[in-house]
């Protein structure tokens, strides 16, 4: 699947774009085997309609377009919508509130997505560092990202065992190891992902300037991706 990834970041570029939307940073990381929500783009109601009864409800509408950078910010987020009367008025309202404050944004369509249990939330990104290289980060993730600023660091591409060690020096591995009944959550399925996401920022270096998972949703067996970031900038070599 290299091909289809190097594509969507190709295209990017050729747009005159760094970051890549919601669906296309999703997808290029779905392509690559990384744990994402189920999901589908619809550029009408009724594709929404369509996507959502085979997802399941309840699920989340985000907007998906290339200029619009914080979704939440301008209307482009609704959640937990539970019926097709709920996914109507949701469309329709999302629709006009993002077109009225961001008027002359291109829109590509509405993510529709599966709508994830509540649980602890982590991060997992990277970064091109002039030093080191592509580096990989971990820590809290969501709102707790800003707040705690507790992130570890490593090189990519990681093994397991520094994937874990990473995990473990965080305050988030207390969390993780199960507080007040709840948990343990599934360390080992994090370090896994943190390693594949580790070797998708190693094989596409060239393109990935930054990239954040956030949030991941960890469970007591198994995480997944709610939603991704992905700024692309080709790397000129000499």
């Amino acid at each position: 699947m290299d091909s289809e990834i190097i594509g969507i970041f190709d295209r990017v570029i050729r747009e005159n774009r760094k970051l890549l939307t919601v669906y296309e940073a999703k997808l290029a990381i779905s392509f690559y085997g990384l744990s994402v929500t189920e999901m589908g783009l619809a550029r009408d109601l009724d594709e929404a309609l369509e996507i959502a009864h085979k997802i399941g409800f309840p699920v989340v509408l985000k907007i998906v377009s290339p200029d619009i950078v914080h979704k939440t910010d301008v209307g482009g987020v609704i959640l937990n919508i539970k019926n097709e009367e709920e996914l109507e008025k949701a469309y329709q309202k999302m629709m006009k509130v993002v077109k009225g404050n961001v008027p002359n944004a291109r829109i590509d369509g509405i993510l529709v997505e599966e709508m994830l249990k509540p649980s602890v939330e982590v991060i997992i990104g990277g970064m091109r560092d002039r030093q080191f290289g592509p580096v990989v980060i971990f820590g809290l993730g969501g709102i707790f990202v800003e707040v705690f600023k507790d992130i570890s660091y490593g090189i990519a591409p990681l093994v397991r065992e520094e994937a874990l060690d990473m995990i473990k020096n965080t305050r988030a591995y207390k969390i993780l190891k199960g507080y007040r009944g709840k948990g343990p959550y599934d360390v080992d399925a994090i370090a896994d992902l943190m390693v594949k996401t580790s070797n998708f920022i190693w094989t596409f270096r060239e393109y990935i300037a930054e990239m954040d998972l956030n949030p991941v949703f960890v469970y007591e067996k198994g995480v997944k991706i709610a939603d991704a970031r992905i700024v692309c900038e080709r790397e000129n070599r000499l």
